[in-house]
Order: C-alpha cells, then sequence, then structure tokens
C-alpha cells in the first residue's frame, strides 16, 4: 500500500515537472521571440532616421534638363530619403552659384544651414543667408525660401539690400530667381551713401536697373 502510494507521488511529482520547465521553455521562447521584434523595429526605426548618403567636402555640379545650371560647396551633405519629406541636408554650411545657358553666374548664395527638399524643389536656407546677384546687389537675410518650380526666391524675415549708391532694409520680400526683381513687402528705411536720408514704406518694388525711379 505504502509503495504504491509512494509511486503515485512520483508519477505526479514527475507531471509537475514537466509541466512546469513546459511553461519555463514557453515563456523563454515567447520572450525570445519578443525581443527579437523590439530589435526588428529598433532597427527599421534606425534606419528610417539614418543617411542613405553622407559626402564631406563636396564640390559638385547640377543639371535641370541636361543644362548645368548649379554649383554646389559643402563640407557635408547628408541624404535623407526615408524621411517625410524626403530632403538633402547641408548642416555646416553650403555655396550655391547659378548659371546661364551659357554658364555665366547670374547669383551666389550662402548659408550656415541649407535643406533642399528633392520633390518640392524647394531649398530652404537658414543662417546669415547672403546672396549677390549679376548686379553686385548684396541680399542679406535670415531664413530664406527658393521655390525652384515657380522660380522664385522669397522670405518673411527682415532683410538688407545694399546696392551701389544706398542700402534699403524691410520685411519680408519676393523675388524673381537672378534676384534682379524684387518686390519688399514693408520697407524700413532708405539710406543713401551719401546724406544717409531715410523713406519708411509699407511696399517697395525695385528693378535695379531703373533705380532713378524710386525716390525716398
Amino acid at each position: 500500500m505504502c509503495q504504491r502510494t509512494y509511486c503515485n507521488f512520483i508519477h505526479i511529482t514527475k507531471s509537475i515537472t514537466a509541466s512546469f520547465w513546459g511553461a519555463v521553455m514557453l515563456l523563454l521562447f515567447f520572450s525570445s521571440c519578443t525581443e527579437r521584434r523590439v530589435d526588428m523595429g529598433d532597427a527599421i526605426t534606425e534606419r528610417d532616421s539614418m543617411a542613405v548618403m553622407d559626402t564631406r567636402d563636396v564640390m559638385t555640379l547640377i543639371s535641370d534638363s541636361g543644362v548645368t545650371r548649379y554649383r554646389i560647396n559643402t563640407a557635408e551633405w547628408e541624404v535623407y530619403d526615408r524621411k517625410n519629406p524626403p530632403y538633402w541636408a547641408f548642416e555646416k554650411g553650403v555655396f550655391l552659384e547659378k548659371f546661364d545657358s551659357v554658364f555665366n553666374i547670374e547669383a551666389s548664395i550662402k548659408a550656415d544651414t541649407a535643406y533642399y527638399y528633392e520633390k518640392k524643389k524647394l531649398w530652404e536656407l537658414i543662417g546669415n543667408v547672403h546672396i549677390e546677384n549679376i548686379q553686385g546687389e548684396n541680399f542679406d537675410t535670415e531664413l530664406l525660401y527658393w521655390d525652384q518650380n515657380k522660380h522664385t526666391i522669397y522670405s518673411d524675415r527682415f532683410i538688407r539690400i545694399e546696392q551701389p549708391d544706398r542700402i534699403i532694409t524691410g520685411l519680408g520680400f519676393d523675388s524673381n530667381e537672378q534676384m534682379t526683381n524684387y518686390t519688399i513687402r514693408k520697407t524700413g528705411g532708405i539710406f543713401y551713401v551719401d546724406d544717409e536720408a531715410t523713406a519708411p514704406g509699407d511696399s517697395l518694388n525695385t528693378q535695379p536697373l531703373q533705380t532713378d525711379s524710386i525716390k525716398p
């Protein structure tokens, strides 16, 4: 009688032990699968935030419709193809030159930081943005957008324009790509080099080839 009871006890103990280890193995299996899923998720998220291209000390020419239109100089060029929207990043500064059809420089632009949204063909230039046009005029602002689809350059920030005989300041402006025909939305003043007179106003439309038509 005691022997039979002892055997039954051993049998029950073995069953419990087997069930226990089975549960442990099952938990370990699911834990391992969960860890793999988390690791894969982390890897995907990391890839989405990584640059597909990172190039240093770049000088490159860019064509438009088979014609060389731009030259870019930058210390670092990163391309993020999985961002929404995708973009190029020039976070260590950029210097751009725009050419006409016979390779003459129409305008040059430099900025501390720049982003180019390729699908929209939109440049966003940030920090110490400086432009020089073919007429020798200089433009300085802190934020500028260049829409290559619409062939316009614009900003809603303070703008300083230095011409040969005067300095014009304002808040916000729109221009063609050559920066030769532009409108200052809210003129802060016109400062003549000779007498430093000022003429504030709400808006100023200027074509630098006809500057005599602008009166203070």
